[in-house]
């Protein structure tokens, strides 16, 4: 009752000719002494991305053109065009916009850029006590619980690091919901508890919390209400680097987190932990919500929690370095 069948077949005949062009070209293709010339370009990664990435751009430096943030292709393609393909290259004039400019002036000097007064403007909007939240999530394309949709983000841990005060001691407080239920309920009980009072909640990206908390609210009206007033007191700690008010050369364009941890608090690592990134982590605990976990489940689950404890304390880290620049 969850699927609907219609047929392709018209569509398929309709098809065929070209069908059997295309196996006619591709034999004499593969029949070739050498594989064909074909310039890199926009077709290498639309409408997907091709096989031979790794070998049409082995020439492309690591540094190059193409990692620009924000720059459409074309525009990139425009300087490859041009023999520009180092970022050394870009020429000063090269008309580019201010992120754009900051990522590529900050490679060729290779300092950091320490916007001061940007970055005190941020730390004064900050009020503690200060809560560092993150969420990890699965998806299924059936949903697995009532109120819930296909592909729907849904929480089922979170991490927590609490500071009273700038110079208070951090705690961490953690919590991971039983797979074999509704993950929400006891997530949103326990966080609601943990989190009630006054202070700023630090998320990283934060339209991610936000959406989470506001899904919550939709399937349990209940709770509603008290996500509303946490997800008001959520402040992004994106934003410093979003803006470029701190920018690393290492950070190569993006404001990521695990761009951004490296750069600023290089003693801390993903590197070293079993799970290493939310992808990991989603699929692991999506097999135990649906039966299909085979490995270590009391193991897995302390990888889990070490995981997500780790994201918010990078963010307690990357606060107290923003904090000791100013």
């Amino acid at each position: 009752s969850l699927f609907s069948c219609s047929s392709v077949l018209e569509k398929v005949l309709e098809l065929q000719e070209e069908f059997t062009e295309n196996v006619d070209l591709l034999k004499q293709v593969v029949a070739k002494e050498e594989p064909p010339v074909v310039e890199i370009g926009e077709h290498c990664s639309s409408p997907h991305s091709c096989t031979y990435i790794s070998e049409c751009w082995k020439g492309i430096p690591e540094n190059s053109v193409f990692n620009i943030a924000r720059m459409k292709i074309e525009q990139k393609m425009e300087l490859f065009n041009m023999g520009i393909v180092d970022l050394d290259d870009v020429p000063d004039e090269y008309p580019l916009s201010r992120s754009q400019r900051i990522q590529v002036d900050h490679h060729k000097s290779t300092e950091p850029l320490i916007d001061k007064d940007g970055i005190k403007e941020f730390l004064d909007t900050l009020n503690y006590p200060l809560y560092y939240l993150d969420f990890e999530t699965f998806s299924s394309s059936v949903p697995p619980f009532i109120n819930s949709r296909p592909y729907q983000q849904i929480p089922f841990q979170y991490s927590l690091h609490y500071k009273a005060s700038k110079d208070s001691e951090v705690e961490h407080i953690e919590f991971i919901a039983d797979p074999k239920g509704e993950t929400r309920i006891s997530l949103i009980i326990d966080l609601l508890e943990k989190t009630k009072g006054e202070g700023d909640i630090i998320a990283y990206n934060m339209s991610f919390e936000k959406g989470c908390l506001k899904d919550m609210g939709k399937a349990f009206p209940k709770y509603a209400e008290e996500l509303r007033e946490r997800s008001g007191r959520i402040k992004d700690l994106l934003d410093p680097f979003h803006d470029k008010k701190y920018y690393h050369p290492n950070m190569k364009g993006s404001a990521s987190l695990k761009s951004v941890l490296p750069s600023l608090v290089p003693e801390l690592s993903y590197n070293d932990l079993e799970i290493k990134e939310g992808g990991t982590a989603s699929h692991v605990f999506s097999l135990m919500v649906n039966g299909l976990f085979e490995g270590d489940k009391e193991q897995t689950i302390k990888d889990l929690l070490a995981y997500c404890e780790l994201d918010t304390f990078a963010m307690v880290r990357i606060l107290e370095e923003l904090e000791n620049l100013v």
